[in-house]
Formats: C-alpha cells, structure tokens, sequence
C-alpha cells in the first residue's frame, strides 16, 4: 500500500490530488493548518487528517511524528500548500509581503521535506513531488502566447521559481528519492479566484502522474499535463 502524505489538502488542488490518490489505492494521510476544515476533508474522502501548519517547526515535527507513529513511513510526499500572498501595486509591496509568501512556498517545503525525509527514507522507492508553477518559468513568462506572461504577482511568481529550483537541487542531494515539481497550469482555484480555463481535475494530471510513475522514471524534473516544462 502506497502511503502518501499531502500538505494543504483541505480544498482545491490538494483536495482532488487526495481524492483521485485515494481512488487509486494510496493510503492518502491529508495535512491542513485549518483542523475543522481537514477534518472535514479527510471525513469526506475516507482519509486521515494530520493538522500541520507548514510555517510553523512545533506543527510540522508534530505531524512528522504523528505519521510515523501511525503509518510508519511515507512513500509519497506531496508539497502543495501555497499562497499567492498579498494583492496590490507592487510599490506597495513591503518585505514583510515577501517573507510571508516564501515562508509558506518555499521555506515551507524545506521544512516538511526534513522533517520527512527520515519517513521517506524508510520507503522502498520514496517520492517528492512539489507543486510549482509555469509562472516561475522565465520562458513561460518571458512568451508572448503564453497565459503566464500576462499576469504581475512578483511575490508568487518568484516563490515558485525558487520551488522549481529547490527541486532540482533537491534531487540532486538525494539520489535515493525521485524528486519532481508538478506545473498544474491555469486552473480554476480559489487562488485566482477560480478564473483559470483548466478544472481542478486537469490541474492535478501532472501531480497524479508524478505521485504514480514507475520507480525509473526521473528525478529532477518540471512537467505539466502536456509533459516538460521550460
């Protein structure tokens, strides 16, 4: 049985990568900050909740240590919880802006991801997969026919370049895990006010596929639904 531990699962794209993960068979262990909601969630696809608040040490060694004393270990870690931050004029913007949305996107997956990687390594073939963004690529944002060149949001945009790039970085100081960042594209979530073409089905393809592959699949790599991203 796969076990397979997702962080901001209660909605959106984290909630259907567990719901669709569950359907395959994996033993989905759904983490969230927010304990009613989790729960709630968790209730609703059959899974187990974990609470964990991924800017906060106490909360992720706590949900660390929950799942190995129930699950044992973890075979797949998704890192998902993201926000996009604070909507405004970039002169506007303040460092305080800035620290908010790495420490959840970025220094939040180099918090779970330690605070896992003991479970993982007690998997056969462990995976990590984190959900970047197409708008981290400087190639996607830098085409003209590409959506992810219209939009100014300094803050994210720069938090899921640095997530692309941890990713390969990771993968590289951990050649026992397959290391892999997910781009769910344009999809219809609350971060953006569910205005993206994409449902939230689609949106998870790349995730799914990367949770599920063969163990010699790669690491170290950036794909969408389509396949590699630039």
């Amino acid at each position: 049985m796969t076990i397979t531990f997702i962080t901001g699962a209660n909605k959106g794209l984290g909630f259907e990568t567990a719901r669709r993960l569950t359907e395959l068979g994996h033993t989905v262990v759904l983490g969230a900050r927010d304990a009613e909601r989790g729960q709630a969630a968790a209730d609703e696809l059959g899974a187990r909740f974990v609470r964990i608040d991924v800017g906060d040490d106490a909360s992720v060694a706590t949900a660390a240590a929950d799942v190995r004393a129930h699950e044992g270990r973890v075979d797949v870690l998704i890192n998902n919880a993201g926000i996009h931050g604070r909507h405004a004029p970039v002169e506007e913007l303040t460092g305080d802006d800035a620290a908010e949305v790495l420490q959840t996107n970025v220094v939040g997956i180099v918090r779970v991801t330690g605070a896992f990687l003991p479970l993982l390594r007690r998997s056969e073939h462990p995976v990590i997969v984190n959900v970047s963004s197409g708008m981290g690529s400087l190639a996607l944002t830098s085409d003209p026919e590409r959506p992810e060149s219209k939009v100014v949001a300094p803050l994210y945009t720069s938090s899921k370049a640095a997530v692309t790039m941890l990713t390969t970085q990771y993968a590289k100081a951990l050649p026992g895990i397959r290391v892999n960042a997910a781009d769910p594209g344009y999809t219809a979530t609350d971060l953006n006010g569910h205005s993206g073409p994409q449902t939230v089905t689609e949106g998870t393809d790349a995730i799914v596929m990367l949770a599920t592959e063969g163990a010699d699949a790669g690491t170290g790599r950036f794909v969408d639904r389509f396949g590699p991203v630039r």
